[in-house]
């Protein structure tokens, strides 16, 4: 699980037209599991070709980044590499609830319960190679640069923004903010009308900067005592301390002066131990696997070419989209570029 820090970090709603001429860096794996959880049918089956191929996640990358392209943005994909030791125990153990997700999601259709059914298929999300390399297709067909991170992706997103590579980094973990990334934009492929889980209410889903400067200053905390807070909260390497929520963390992360410190607190007051030796979890978050992406990079991939008919051939010969609606897209999305090549810019949208 990724941590929580929805309390305590600054965050401001904004429009996307705000992030007009920025370069953001998106975790790939996060939206992927976005798209494949929320767009499904009612019983909550994901979208499939005439061959059992799913194209969920292809109609969300599609349609949701031209969006963000005609809002000015300039998104470039990061995607993960091979897991870390720590992410392949937490991997095992999402394993584990996606299966039981998974039996659960289909009693609930042999019971006629839809709306159950629908939760638990969402809670049985998962990515696989198939579905990964099908995303990898139709990005570079749209002429959307790709990196590929040698481990997490959003830790070489982050990286990126911390060198200033990129602008922003867009994902719904706060994890990033660990990572040290100066700006994350959240909701920025999720934002409009969004029923809750298992409720018959809708909401309004807005996307949202937040500012880590600021939620540092805030918080009078530093990077190392926000990661401490991360660990007694939990992160997507290890689980948290029960009984410690986000204002007892940061209280616990203003007073100690080492980690030792917060283990000594946790033994003592909470009778209890990290599952993990949180020196390493602070390892993984202070000092990530990236590789190097220099600002020429990025820049060069953002001037890639959309294939008009390659996006038709994969989208609709192969994966039976409608071939009314892609070529619509499809044209918007060229047509974007070449406005942009005409003011000069170089760019997507400058």
């Amino acid at each position: 699980m990724a941590v929580d820090l929805s309390k305590l970090a600054v965050r401001r709603s904004i429009t996307l037209d705000e992030l007009s001429g920025k370069i953001v860096a998106i975790d790939a794996y996060n939206v992927l599991y976005q798209f494949l959880a929320t767009i499904r049918q009612q019983d909550g089956t994901l979208l499939m070709d005439s061959e059992g191929n799913v194209t969920s996640h292809l109609s969300g990358l599609f349609y949701r980044t031209i969006d963000m392209v005609t809002h000015g943005i300039r998104p470039i994909y990061v995607f993960d590499g091979l897991p870390s030791v720590l992410k392949k125990k937490a991997l095992e153990a999402r394993l584990k609830r996606r299966e039981e997700a998974y039996s659960a999601w289909q009693d609930a259709v042999r019971r006629g319960d839809m709306g159950l059914a629908r939760t638990k298929a969402q809670a049985s999300t998962a990515v696989n190679k198939e579905i990964v390399g099908s995303a990898k297709e139709l990005l570079r067909l749209m002429g959307v640069y790709i990196v590929n991170a040698p481990s997490e992706g959003e830790a070489q997103a982050s990286e990126m923004c911390r060198k200033g590579v990129v602008d922003v980094v867009g994902s719904q973990d706060y994890d990033t903010l660990l990572l040290g990334a100066p700006l994350i934009a959240r909701n920025m492929t999720i934002s409009g009308r969004r029923k809750l889980p298992g409720k018959d209410v809708y909401i309004e889903v807005r996307p949202e900067l937040i500012d880590l400067r600021e939620t540092l200053e805030k918080l009078q905390i530093s990077q190392q005592q926000l990661v401490w807070i991360g660990l007694m909260l939990g992160t997507d390497f290890n689980d948290g301390i029960n009984g410690i929520g986000p204002v007892g963390a940061l209280k616990i992360a203003r007073s100690a002066k080492s980690l030792s410190d917060i283990e000594a607190v946790v033994r003592t007051k909470y009778k209890s131990e990290f599952e993990i030796d949180p020196g390493e979890i602070t390892e993984m978050f202070e000092r990530p696997e990236v590789d190097e992406i220099r600002k020429e990079d990025v820049n060069s991939g953002l001037e890639l070419k959309p294939d008009m008919r390659g996006i038709i051939e994969f989208m609709c010969s192969r994966r039976g989209f409608s071939e009314g609606r892609i070529v619509k897209y499809a044209q918007r999305l060229v047509s974007l570029r070449g406005e942009a090549r005409q003011r000069g810019m170089g760019a997507w949208i400058g």
